[in-house]
């Protein structure tokens, strides 16, 4: 029987990734001496919003996925924020790999609203790992699961996250409108002569008494 722990010890952008991606970085023990030949690793990786504390703008961010501050004993609970896939190469002892995770900046999707939320400080995350490790035992090549109680918790700063994003989208965001949405807010561009679709948003938030920076 292999003995495996887990710990996750940084992460950081991959900067020539084909989409927004953050690179883990793992270290994987193997505490019971055996060699192992590959390691076929899952990981499904969890926001814990209890785990921090926040301030008012962050908690006016998060009014959408929670609900008033006031019910957030009730309603602070796990996000979902992805789960990968991970070939580690044989090792004896302990190795330390790199796991990308894909980040969106959809903000229609929950973990999206969740970091978008957040000024600074740290996002916890709980990542729990599955699988299927082979590895060298006295009978010859061996095969078992990972056990389903392997986990790592991970302080992801926010400022990373950030950075992620200033690379793909500089000074930018994305939002998806419905098709008739779109056409009122041509509407409104083309009859005010408004130069882009900025412009446009930037005119009704005037009308509504919302200035922008």
């Amino acid at each position: 029987m292999t003995g495996l722990s887990f710990a996750c010890t940084g992460a950081a952008p991959e900067r020539y990734a084909a989409a927004p991606t953050l690179v883990f970085d793992l270290r994987v023990t193997e505490e019971s001496g055996e060699r192992v030949h590959a390691l076929a690793l899952r990981c499904q990786i969890r926001i814990e919003p209890q785990r921090r504390t926040y301030e008012t703008a962050e908690a006016e961010g998060l009014l959408d996925l929670f609900g008033e501050p006031a019910r957030w004993g009730d309603t602070l609970k796990p996000l979902q924020f992805t789960t990968v896939p991970l070939m580690v190469p044989g090792f004896s002892g302990e190795t330390e790999v790199g796991l990308p995770v894909p980040v969106t900046y959809d903000l229609e999707v929950a973990a999206g609203k969740y970091f978008q939320a957040l000024r600074d400080g740290e996002v916890p995350l709980l990542l729990l790992f599955s699988g299927t490790v082979f590895y060298q035992g006295a009978a010859g090549l061996q095969v078992e699961q990972v056990p389903w109680d392997r986990e790592a918790r991970y302080r992801l700063p926010v400022a990373v996250w950030r950075e992620l994003i200033d690379l793909r989208f500089p000074n930018s965001g994305w939002l998806r409108l419905s098709r008739d949405t779109l056409d009122a807010l041509h509407r409104v561009k083309a009859r005010r002569a408004l130069p882009t679709w900025e412009h446009a948003i930037e005119y009704l938030l005037k009308q509504a008494g919302e200035e922008t920076p």
